[in-house]
């Protein structure tokens, strides 16, 4: 039992402090950016790389490191997460992604309380989203023993910019960034096309996995 609760917590962590990396740094970037939205979507991109090498890097000995109830999902059907934690693991990132909003806001003195009015809607944004999480599926299922931190960074980073939604790639991303009218938000209208093209993409990168010979992962815990 103990144990389980540390990896939730790990989980509410992780994906608090990866959404307060996403959301902080995108106020920050458009607070110095005078406008130039290019330089912006650098500066969270470099931020959002950087960030999730680290968290992954500390939590991922003790839950993974999901922060994605995609990926959670992803590894339950694989076996790699016991079904008993499927749930208390995606309501532990949801609610941490709400939390990393909200701790945003509060580090630079904004309204802590907010909704979203950034529209992100549209035929090619839900193929972008299903890209990028199939992709990030794909990195995830492939990565070599230990290289998961660095390549899984490498390629939000990548897809930052390849993708026209900018690569949430996560439900809970979505789910968190529409509690922050800010440079990162997504209106809660929005949301639930992008979570749906997300799981589509989860289970286009598990058959792209498998197509190419899927293996085991040896580096995650149940």
């Amino acid at each position: 039992m103990q144990n389980s609760l540390r990896k939730i917590l790990s989980e509410w962590m992780g994906t608090a402090m990866l959404l307060t990396v996403v959301i902080a740094s995108g106020i920050m970037a458009e607070k110095l950016s005078n406008g130039n939205t290019a330089v912006a979507l650098l500066a969270n991109t470099l931020a959002t790389v950087w960030g999730l090498s680290v968290l992954i890097t500390t939590l991922g000995p003790v839950s993974g490191a999901h922060f994605n109830p995609a990926v959670s999902a992803v590894m339950t059907f694989r076996g790699e997460l016991a079904w008993k934690l499927f749930v208390p693991y995606v309501i532990a990132q949801l609610t941490g992604a709400m939390c990393g909003a909200w701790l945003s806001h509060a580090m630079f003195d904004m309204e802590i309380l907010q909704w979203s009015t950034k529209l992100r809607s549209g035929t090619g944004q839900w193929i972008a989203e299903a890209v990028a999480t199939a992709g990030l599926i794909f990195v995830i299922l492939r990565a070599p023993s230990g290289r998961a931190a660095s390549i899984v960074a490498a390629y939000i980073g990548a897809a930052y910019w390849f993708t026209a939604s900018t690569s949430f790639a996560n439900p809970a991303a979505a789910f968190g960034r529409m509690f922050s009218d800010s440079f990162a938000g997504i209106a809660p209208s929005c949301v639930p096309g992008f979570v749906a093209a997300e799981c589509a993409g989860a289970a286009l990168g598990v058959l792209a996995h498998r197509a190419l010979g899927g293996r085991g992962r040896k580096d995650t815990e149940n």
